[in-house]
């Protein structure tokens, strides 16, 4: 039986960013969407339905954690799960993202490793 390739959806504003965790997802043989602010991601998540979001919480339109909690609430996107990586690392902001929904949350500068491993948990089953 051949495996279907699963979808990350990269939600990212910095292109550096979402290029780098884009091509770390490529080299593990996923499928990835990149998109680089919220407001088009969530109609683009409702299109592709992703197994799996890398988001970040500072974008330029609305916040991560606005978007997180949108998903939480439509009983469509509340199974998807979503990976924080952002470079706000307080322990309030921790909090603030897992209370909102969040999978994981992941700090920056995030390592390769840490990231595969991250969404290959998350996906493994999917």
């Amino acid at each position: 039986m051949a495996q279907t390739q699963k979808t990350v959806m990269i939600i990212e504003d910095e292109t550096d960013a979402a290029e780098m965790f884009a091509e770390m997802m490529r080299v593990n043989g996923f499928r990835v969407i990149k998109m680089f602010s919220s407001a088009p991601a969530i109609s683009m998540i409702a299109q592709e339905k992703p197994d799996l979001i890398i988001l970040d919480v500072m974008m330029p339109d609305i916040s991560g954690i606005e978007v997180l909690r949108y998903m939480r609430r439509d009983p469509k996107f509340e199974k998807i799960p979503v990976i924080i990586v952002s470079a706000k690392s307080m322990p309030g902001d921790i909090k603030i993202g897992m209370d909102a929904g969040a999978s994981m949350y992941l700090t920056k500068p995030v390592g390769f490793l840490e990231l595969k491993q991250a969404v290959e948990h998350f996906t493994k089953d999917a």
